[in-house]
């Protein structure tokens, strides 16, 4: 583990967030000790929408990351920082060509399938717009599929491919599908349409910086 104390290095997070997931992934990869601080989504109204928390993400959003010098929101940001800041485990590969494709199938599923099935994406479906919950999950599953079934015929074609998304050490590609991998399971989307991305999550969920980080191991746990 880190020599740094776990007081100095903290992540504000929700258990079942995605974005939040991705990182705990990445800090135990990397063997980063971390201070879990719950920020409840639902309960009162969302706790990301009080002013002590807006104070430190006006995007009322998780994660926040932070550290001595350093406060973060974006997780891919937080990613790459990480990465830059603590070397051990890297989460990029070393050519400038292999970093670009990993960071294209880490940003598939961060810019073009987890926003359009974000908590409050969907709130606004059901909430604002009156959308009813089967055409909810209709609209959640519809692209979970579509994002999923791109990414599959990539990583299923892939030279680059080994036991992970690319090659046989975990990156920011599996930091980002796993968590995409269990929010497609909690919507009822068949993985086994997906064998590669499934065989993919099958070795990231043997190693025990992806169990620990898991959402049913989280503090906040429901």
């Amino acid at each position: 583990m880190s020599a740094s104390s776990t007081e100095e290095r903290v992540l504000h997070n929700y258990f079942r967030s995605s974005a939040s997931y991705r990182v705990r992934i990445a800090l135990n990869l990397k063997g980063l000790d971390y201070r879990y601080v719950p920020v409840h989504l639902n309960r009162n109204g969302g706790e990301q929408f009080s002013a002590e928390f807006k104070a430190l993400n006006p995007h009322a959003l998780v994660p926040v990351f932070a550290e001595p010098g350093v406060q973060l929101t974006q997780s891919l940001a937080i990613l790459e920082y990480l990465d830059e800041k603590y070397p051990q485990a890297p989460l990029l590969p070393a050519s400038v060509e292999d970093r670009a494709y990993v960071r294209q199938l880490a940003l598939a599923v961060a810019c073009e399938i987890h926003p359009l099935n974000n908590l409050r994406v969907l709130k606004y479906l059901s909430g604002t717009l009156g959308v009813s919950d089967a055409a909810k999950n209709d609209w959640v599953q519809h692209w979970i599929r579509l994002g999923l079934a791109a990414l599959e015929a990539e990583l299923a074609r892939s030279p680059r491919r080994g036991v992970f998304c690319f090659g046989d050490t975990p990156t920011i590609a599996d930091c980002c599908l796993v968590p995409q991998l269990f929010n497609a399971q909690r919507f009822n989307v068949d993985l086994g349409d997906y064998p590669t991305l499934a065989a993919i999550d099958r070795a990231c969920q043997a190693l025990p910086a992806f169990a620990q980080a898991h959402p049913a191991r989280q503090p906040d746990s429901e």
